[in-house]
């Protein structure tokens, strides 16, 4: 991995931080000099998981879909290091049913996650992005925005809110010099995925087949391309999804 200090001097939150893609993402964002406020569920795995940067590092349990987590989260990373710079909303579930058989409880559970979080954390975020003179929302989407499955209602819908609500910060907000972008990965390896490609050799062919690459994308490919759109090389990049799927939206 080469780095050049992209994001010396930013602060950024990133949030499902513990595993896959948010790890990625927050310690390729470390590398690059930037102060990051991680969080996800569990401390003890965000310690284990990220690198040991006690200066520019600080780890928070929190679940998103509480009414005081995006105050808690935006208000500690102000505290510890001044101010925000940069907001990648990561978490997420997923819940294959169908309509049919889908519950209430699995329903609201996935929009609150994967849609309502992310509102909440952009909504609080703006404030102190317009007191720094600018700043970068990276939004999580999923190329099921784009191209769905059978048992992924809930989780397409609430990728689809995702890209509507980006699209439209990036109108509201780009006078005050804040750019909104989302980012729709494709099958990538990671803790979320992982059951679904080991269930069997049969299933992981057919997910590696997806990609007219031939294999599973890995997330730190995936952080490479959210922290282009953190970084300062992105800044007339607004109102953007950028897909990393291996080429897999693009195959017939």
């Amino acid at each position: 991995m080469t780095t050049t200090g992209r994001l010396s001097g930013k602060v950024a939150i990133v949030t499902g931080a513990a595993d896959g893609i948010g790890r990625a993402t927050a310690t390729r964002f470390l590398a690059e000099g930037a102060c990051v406020l991680a969080a996800d569920l569990s401390l003890d795995k965000l310690r284990a998981s990220l690198p040991d940067e006690p200066e520019r590092l600080h780890v928070m349990a929190v679940d998103v879909t509480t009414e005081e987590a995006a105050s808690q989260l935006v208000g500690a990373a102000v505290d510890r290091f001044g101010g925000l710079d940069i907001l990648v909303n990561n978490a997420g579930v997923v819940c294959f049913e169908p309509v049919t058989e889908m519950s209430d409880d699995n329903w609201r559970r996935t929009i609150d996650v994967n849609l309502n979080a992310v509102f909440r954390l952009c909504r609080r975020a703006i404030e102190p992005m317009r007191q720094r003179g600018g700043g970068r929302i990276v939004n999580l989407s999923s190329i099921n925005a784009i191209r769905t499955g059978h048992g992924l209602a809930a989780y397409a819908a609430a990728k689809h809110g995702v890209i509507g609500l980006t699209t439209t910060l990036a109108v509201e907000l780009g006078p005050h010099q804040i750019t909104a972008n989302y980012v729709c990965p494709g099958v990538i390896l990671t803790s979320m995925t992982r059951p679904l490609v080991e269930s069997s050799a049969e299933m992981r062919t057919t997910l590696e087949n997806f990609s007219p690459l031939g294999r599973l994308g890995k997330p730190e490919e995936v952080a490479n391309g959210i922290l282009f759109l953190a970084s300062d090389e992105a800044s007339f990049v607004s109102g953007h999804g950028l897909v990393i799927d291996g080429g897999f939206v693009g195959k017939l």
